[in-house]
């Protein structure tokens, strides 16, 4: 674990934060339960200052964390093979209302209001695997705005109120400015933002090729079958009326059951559709997928890549099941949701150094202290 902690946290000035970083590191993968700050001291040293300076290694100390994200995103591209940059939120329940970006929020998995920090992720997704590299705290008005809030928390003056898809949009801006692979697919659900439509408009106008869900209302416009590839044998038609994206997919002439398949359910049918977005040219394509007539409303997904096949499409797809798969790990395994901070900087260590203890884990020959850092050689920077 020393040399995976050298490569990610080289950057660090001094001598002491390196030492408390790899501290922490080791802290989040070994302490048991619950990872607060006295907890992983308990765990990794018998000083009995030791909680007091990880405090303020992660709260107070003036660490960049943005060199240590860009070395996990080289080491996660090297250590697997990327399919696609996925996002996945992290709804991180609180009490009180100091925690910075805290606010009160439908969550609908929960199918309640609850106090909590919302944390956007952005992933690189292989088929076995998805490794955060990058984080947003979603912050609103109501901290923006608030002058007290914004020097007790230690916003940054130039950060201001953006929507969810501003955020997103964000992350795959860094992740492209950072990557040093061929852009893979951005892969989003986007169903619950009602601003859906400028998220695609910024992939699209930045040249990113994308598999994003949206709400089933979202509106589109119908367009002529460009390709058959997609659903074999499928009779597109023609639509050329605006519509919800769930209207126009449960057309009759977007259905076409397909025979079962390794790993695929015995009687699955995918539906699929060319649309356009209004007042935007390209076309792109809505798809979904039914496993019975009697089915429930299924999720809705809207790509740029017209002339995949259905069974590439679904695939990517998967990959953010993947994430979600990741987030409830780094939830429950990796302390996540165990931060008890309240300022800005100190959130974004934290979920920085969260992020590292989940990637050692899964690029490493074994989880846990005593693995060895998978092909070493070739990922320490010259």
């Amino acid at each position: 674990m020393s040399a995976f902690a050298q490569v990610i946290f080289g950057h660090m000035a001094r001598a002491d934060q390196r030492r408390w970083a790899e501290v922490y590191l080791r802290g989040l993968l070994t302490t048991r339960g619950r990872k607060s700050v006295r907890r992983i001291a308990a765990t990794v040293s018998r000083s009995p200052t030791a909680a007091m300076s990880l405090q303020q290694f992660v709260n107070a100390s003036p660490w960049e964390w943005a060199p240590t994200r860009r070395e996990l995103t080289r080491l996660a591209e090297r250590g697997m093979n990327p399919r696609a940059w996925t996002i996945g939120n992290a709804i991180l329940p609180k009490r009180g209302d100091y925690s910075c970006g805290v606010h009160r929020r439908f969550v609908p998995a929960m199918g309640r209001s609850i106090n909590c920090q919302v944390g956007t992720g952005i992933f690189v997704a292989s088929d076995d695997m998805a490794i955060p590299v990058d984080w947003r705290l979603l912050l609103p008005e109501e901290w923006t705005e608030d002058p007290g809030k914004r020097l007790r928390a230690r916003i940054p003056e130039a950060l201001g109120c953006r929507p969810m898809w501003a955020q997103v949009l964000n992350l795959v801006d860094t992740l492209a400015s950072r990557t040093t692979r061929p852009r893979v697919p951005v892969v989003a659900d986007m169903s619950e933002c009602p601003e859906a439509e400028a998220f695609l408009h910024g992939l699209s106008r930045r040249g990113h090729q994308f598999v994003v869900a949206v709400r089933p209302a979202l509106q589109v416009v119908g367009r002529a079958a460009e390709s058959h590839r997609v659903v074999r044998g499928a009779s597109l038609g023609r639509v050329q009326r605006m519509a919800t994206a769930r209207d126009v997919v449960r057309r009759p002439g977007a259905r076409q059951w397909l025979a079962a398949g390794e790993g695929r359910h015995p009687q699955v049918q995918f539906l699929s559709r060319p649309v356009g977005l209004p007042g935007v040219g390209h076309t792109y394509r809505i798809f979904s997928e039914w496993y019975s007539e009697d089915a429930p409303s299924p999720r809705v997904w809207i790509t740029n890549l017209v002339d995949h096949h259905i069974d590439h499409l679904m695939a990517l797809t998967r990959l953010h099941a993947g994430t979600l798969a990741a987030l409830v790990s780094l939830e429950r395994d990796f302390g996540l949701v165990d931060f008890e901070g309240r300022s800005f900087p100190g959130w974004h260590h934290h979920m920085t150094l969260t992020s590292a203890a989940y990637a050692y884990s899964r690029l490493s020959r074994s989880a846990g202290a005593g693995g060895e850092w998978l092909d070493l050689s070739t990922c320490v920077s010259v």
